[in-house]
């Protein structure tokens, strides 16, 4: 006799029609060319204020001439994972970089963000154990979690003596507190020095996901922690990325030797999957060291931030609390953010519009990014056609 079970076809028709009718459905749009901060979508040069390259080095030439002449040396692919036979003279270099740039001792590459979140909980953590985490964590830290197969409990937004009554809740077995430095939605900034506290209070090990935060924050560039004057003692692991600030694709989780090397042996999404391809990972060293040496970008990235904030009040926009290149423009409803989003991008601007479950219910909004490369004259621009697109949703509604 045939089991009955439910047809994933129909179920995934089902939630997209749910999708459509609460304007939820994404969907992606060709690039066809890219030249600094303008892309070329459908026929139309638009200005791009919603990519994570910072500090404008993802067409840096000298990053890219690294890219051709590891491509020409290397050839394109990783061929084997780091154990077997994938691991290359770049991939060694771009460790001991970020390693000495983050004054930490050692550092281990991965092939992206997600697979490093998901590297450092599975390998860490396991049954009886618990991860701690931020209520608006990144989805890879979540999934971490589950991965390990650990308890996971979650504490309020930035909530430090939250996070504190979550780990005295479960006194057992080894704990991880997990946070973004920099959260990807918002653009603030986690408590990381009281977190520091309550991880050391509660023996728990003390993980930051500086993906957005390295590059742009701290002395040198070297992220939120270096800003929390908090090193690898309170800071036993940190996670940074190599596709935001730095332009490439990536990630190297940097920190405790002994940590690190547990990752390289046990993590199942560094064992198990293809390097770095060699190419990407001399890119990112090129990156790294221009990100080290010019000042200039996060100098110049600072002052656009504060220019378009200083513009967004004086039209009488009200926006979070964020001194990041992540500059949230709250709309409220996802037919609102969509309805600015559209109106933006009709006056030559390309600016996401975020809706749930990226963001909670009720709370979605245009992701304003900020990058080294735009102009003093394309932020003022992008405030006047912010302002429009306001007034023209307000008269919409009012109608």
């Amino acid at each position: 006799m045939a089991a009955r079970r439910p047809d994933l076809r129909r179920r995934a028709q089902a939630q997209r029609a749910d999708a459509l009718a609460r304007d939820l459905v994404r969907s992606r749009r060709v690039v066809t060319r890219r030249d600094g901060v303008r892309m070329e979508v459908d026929g139309r040069w638009l200005l791009d204020f919603c990519g994570n390259d910072y500090l404008g080095l993802a067409q840096q030439f000298q990053v890219v001439d690294a890219v051709q002449d590891a491509a020409a040396r290397d050839g394109i692919g990783g061929i084997s994972s780091h154990l077997v036979c994938g691991h290359r003279v770049a991939h060694e270099a771009l460790e001991r970089e970020v390693a000495d740039w983050l004054e930490v001792p050692r550092a281990l590459v991965f092939g992206s963000g997600y697979a490093a979140n998901l590297a450092v909980q599975q390998a860490l953590l396991g049954e009886g154990d618990t991860s701690v985490q931020d209520r608006l964590n990144h989805a890879s830290l979540i999934d971490g979690a589950r991965l390990a197969g650990c308890r996971l409990r979650r504490y309020p937004h930035g909530d430090a003596e939250g996070a504190l009554r979550q780990l005295r809740t479960v006194p057992d077995g080894a704990a991880m507190l997990a946070t973004d430095g920099v959260f990807s939605m918002d653009g603030d900034v986690a408590p990381l020095r009281q977190l520091a506290l309550v991880a050391r209070v509660q023996s728990a090990l003390l993980y930051v996901d500086d993906a957005h935060g390295v590059g742009v924050l701290g002395p040198g560039g070297r992220g939120s922690v270096a800003e929390a004057r908090l090193g690898v003692d309170e800071v036993p692991l940190q996670l940074v990325t190599l596709g935001k600030a730095l332009g490439g694709y990536g990630a190297v989780v940097a920190g405790d030797v002994d940590l690190v090397e547990h990752l390289a042996g046990n993590a199942r999404p560094y064992i198990y999957t293809t390097a770095l391809p060699p190419p990407q990972a001399a890119a990112a060293l090129a990156a790294v060291k221009l990100a080290r040496r010019e000042h200039w970008r996060r100098e110049k990235l600072a002052a656009l931030v504060q220019r378009f904030r200083d513009g967004m009040a004086t039209r009488g926009f009200d926006l979070p609390d964020s001194a990041t290149p992540i500059q949230p423009v709250p709309c409220g409803d996802n037919a609102r953010a969509l309805d600015m989003a559209a109106r933006l991008e009709a006056d030559g601007f390309r600016v996401a519009a975020i809706r749930p479950p990226t963001v909670p219910e009720g709370r979605a909004r245009l992701r304003v990014t900020l990058c080294a490369a735009h102009g003093e004259d394309q932020v003022d621009a992008l405030v006047h056609a912010l302002a429009r697109a306001r007034d023209h949703a307000d008269a919409a509604r009012a109608a």
